[in-house]
């Protein structure tokens, strides 16, 4: 009995001791900080490593996570200058940089960021209409950050981006909004498709006066073309006949020989025979004359008649 006192008293000995241990050695992880108070009162802040406190006398409160941490906040009602009422969900990236501050000047830093945005928020879209508010989410942002950045830069946080994820109009003012929107892309069809239509009807005309004048002047180049050919044959037909110095009577007898063909065909109701047909004749009957004379016995044939109108 007497010896299982001492063992007992060993052990609570060394149970103290690791409960001892173990309220002096802390080990602060990474992206951590731990604020002490030594006797109630702030005494320092614990960097991420192995720290030694005193126990029994030092306290450390809970570990403040010093990432960039994200809050969304649910969409809040604002009313814009217009007398509208717009949801606005936004989304906070914040970051603490002072752990001292952000236990002991405010008592729940989210909470109060979260109204701290949500103050801001109606008074910044309170001075916008509707249309300026939908348009202007990078106005609204700047306007937020820098009211926030400063207002809770005391309690050891900085605001590094707030965003506004959506601003939902009421449905009335959505659907107007649809109409409004339709009726923009229909008019902008509609003014494409005349606008179509008319540099097509442009340029179909621009193409038919183009295929015009080139026919026109394909036309009249022929038509040169065709005079100075007929011309040409005229001039050569006019130089063999002077080159084959040919005697009246010949031409008297072509002459006569081309009368029946100017009276063939069933148009050619009438044609004047000019008042040189007496004077070939007149050769006709000389050359026929002479030949008689020439040869009595030789058969004179007869010239072609005349055909009558």
């Amino acid at each position: 009995m007497d010896a299982t006192v001492p063992l007992i008293i060993l052990g609570v000995f060394f149970l103290l001791v690791l409960i001892t241990l173990a309220r002096t050695v802390r080990i602060i992880p990474q992206a951590r900080s731990g604020v002490v108070e030594r006797l109630g009162r702030y005494h320092r802040t614990l960097d991420p490593g192995l720290a030694l406190v005193v126990p029994f006398v030092d306290k450390v409160r809970p570990l403040i996570d010093v990432r960039e941490q994200v809050v969304s906040f649910p969409p809040q009602p604002v009313i814009t200058e217009d007398n509208l009422v717009v949801g606005i969900d936004t989304v906070l990236y914040f970051q603490v940089t002072n752990a001292k501050a952000a236990t002991y000047e405010i008592a729940n830093y989210i909470q109060g960021v979260e109204q701290l945005t949500v103050t801001t928020l109606r008074n910044v879209v309170g001075n916008l209409q509707l249309e300026q508010a939908l348009t202007s989410r990078d106005h609204i942002n700047a306007e937020l950050r820098g009211v926030l950045d400063e207002a809770t830069g005391r309690w050891g946080i900085r605001v590094n981006r707030v965003e506004i994820k959506a601003i939902d109009p009421p449905a009335s003012i959505q659907d107007s909004m649809e109409k409004q929107m339709r009726a923009d892309r229909e008019k902008r069809a509609t003014i494409l498709q005349a606008e179509g239509l008319k540099q097509s009807q442009i340029l179909t005309a621009e193409g038919e006066r183009q295929s015009a004048i080139l026919k026109a002047e394909g036309g009249a180049q022929a038509a040169v073309l065709r005079a100075d050919g007929e011309a040409q044959a005229i001039q050569k037909v006019f130089d063999a006949i002077h080159a084959g110095n040919p005697d009246q009577k010949l031409l008297a007898y072509q002459y006569l020989q081309m009368l029946p063909q100017i009276a063939q065909g069933t148009a050619n109701k009438l044609w004047i025979v000019p008042s040189e047909l007496g004077e070939a004749l007149k050769g006709i009957g000389g050359m026929l004359g002479s030949g008689t004379n020439t040869d009595a016995g030789d058969a004179t044939p007869a010239p072609p008649p005349i055909p009558s109108a």
